[in-house]
C-alpha cells in the first residue's frame, strides 16, 4: 500500500529523493538539506513505501534499551555517530547494554557508546536499493529530525536477524511522516562556578568529554577562565598535527565525538590520515573519522588530574563554542597515560 500517494507533500519528498539519487547524490543529509527538511523527515516519508520502491522504511517502537540489546544478534555492523562537524564510524559487535545514572552504555570489544535516550525520539529500520544491492540500517533521530545514531549492516552481518529485529520492534503506527519540534539546546552547566564543581569530579578523558559537551556554548568561556596550567589555546590546525603524529608514532588514541543523544568512542591506534578538501580523515579498517577542519574555531590543550595522575586532551570547539570532538590517550586500566602522548600535547604551540 503506497500511503504517501494520498499525501502530496510526502509524495513530493519521495519523488524528489528519487531524482536526487538519479543525479548521483548519495547522502541523505545533503538531500534533506536541499529539500529544506530534516533528515528524519526524509526517512519517515518512506514509511509504507511499496516493496519495489527505492527506499522502504519501518517505524520502530521507542523501546530503545531492549532494541540496542537485541542488536547483538546482527553480528558485525558499522556504528555511526556524528555532529555537524565530525562523523565517527566504527565496525564491531553490539554487546553488553548496561544503565547507570540514566545513561545507557554499550561496551563491546570495538563498539563503545554512551546513549542518552531523552534525546531519542524516532527510530526506523531502513532498506535502500542501490547499484551494490540493498543497504540495511537502523536509524535514530531526535525531536528535530536530526540523526543521533545509525547502525549499518556489513556483508557479514546477519540479515535474517535484522529482519526479525525489525518485525519484533515494529511500531503499531506505520503511517508515513513525522512532525518535527525544534528547541534551543539547554546547557546542563549554567555558570563557571558549576563548571568548577564538575571539573573537580572529572576522573578521565571520558568524564572530561561529558563535562565539556554539557556546557554547550559556554564551553569556550569556561576553558578561557581556567588557569593556564589546566587549559591553553593552541592553533586550530593542531588536530591534523596530532592525528598525523599519532599515526606516525603508533600512539593508541581515545577519540570521542557525538551529539546530545550519543557519544561514540574509538580506542586504539590509527594509521591512515588523509586530507580531502575541508575534511580531515582517518581511513582505517574498522574505523573512519571525518572531521571538518574549517568548522574548528578553537582548539584547546586541557590537562586535568585523574584517577591515575595527570591526563592530557585536545578539545576542538566550533564557532559557537560547542565541543566537536576530543582526542586523548587510550588508557590501560590502572596505568597512567602514555608519556609520549603527554609530551606531544605539551609541545604543541600556544596561541
Amino acid at each position: 500500500m503506497n500511503l504517501p500517494l494520498k499525501n502530496p507533500v510526502l509524495a513530493e519528498i519521495r519523488q524528489q529523493f528519487q531524482l536526487e539519487r538519479q543525479a548521483g547524490r548519495a547522502r541523505h543529509r545533503e538531500i534533506a538539506e536541499k529539500l529544506n527538511i530534516s533528515e528524519g523527515e526524509l526517512i519517515a516519508a518512506h514509511v509504507g513505501a511499496p516493496a519495489d520502491g527505492l527506499m522502504r522504511v519501518t517505524c520502530l517502537r521507542p523501546d530503545w534499551h531492549a532494541l540496542l540489546g537485541a542488536c547483538a544478534s546482527l553480528g558485525q555492523i558499522m556504528a555511526l555517530t556524528r555532529n555537524a562537524a565530525c562523523v565517527h564510524e566504527k565496525d564491531g559487535v553490539y554487546s553488553a547494554v548496561t544503565e547507570q545514572s540514566k545513561v545507557i552504555y554499550v561496551r563491546g570489544e570495538q563498539i563503545d557508546l554512551q546513549c542518552r535516550f531523552a534525546h531519542w525520539q524516532h527510530g526506523f529500520a531502513v532498506e535502500e536499493s542501490g547499484e551494490k544491492g540493498v543497504q540495511r540500517s537502523l536509524q535514530f533521530y531526535d525531536a528535530a529530525g536530526i540523526a543521533v545514531h545509525k547502525l549499518f549492516l556489513r556483508p557479514q552481518s546477519d540479515v535474517t536477524a535484522y529482519l526479525a529485529l525489525g518485525e519484533a520492534f515494529s511500531d503499531t503506527n506505520q503511517l508515513p511522516g513525522i512532525t518535527v519540534q525544534f528547541s534551543a539546546a539547554t546547557a546542563a552547566i549554567q555558570d563557571f562556578a558549576s563548571f568548577l564543581l564538575a571539573w573537580e569530579m572529572v576522573n578521565d578523558a571520558r568524564d572530561l568529554y561529558v563535562l565539556l559537551a554539557q556546557c554547550q556554548g559556554g564551553c569556550l568561556s569556561y576553558l578561557q577562565q581556567l588557569a593556564p596550567e589546566a587549559a591553553l589555546q593552541v592553533p586550530v590546525n593542531m588536530a591534523r598535527v596530532v592525528l598525523e603524529k599519532a599515526a606516525a608514532e603508533a600512539f593508541s588514541l581515545l577519540i570521542l565525538t557525538g551529539n546530545a543523544g550519543v557519544t561514540q568512542a574509538h580506542s586504539g591506534p590509527i594509521d591512515k590520515v588523509v586530507v580531502m578538501g575541508p575534511w580531515l580523515n582517518v581511513l582505517d579498517p574498522g574505523f573512519n573519522l571525518h572531521l571538518r577542519e574549517d568548522h574548528i574555531a578553537s582548539a584547546w590543550m586541557v590537562i586535568q588530574s585523574g584517577m591515575h595522575g595527570l591526563f592530557s586532551s585536545l578539545a576542538l570547539l566550533n564557532q559557537d563554542g560547542v565541543l566537536i570532538t576530543l582526542f586523548a590517550s587510550a588508557i590501560v586500566p590502572g596505568k597512567p597515560e602514555a608519556r609520549a602522548w603527554a609530551d606531544l600535547i605539551e609541545r604543541l604551540p600556544k596561541v
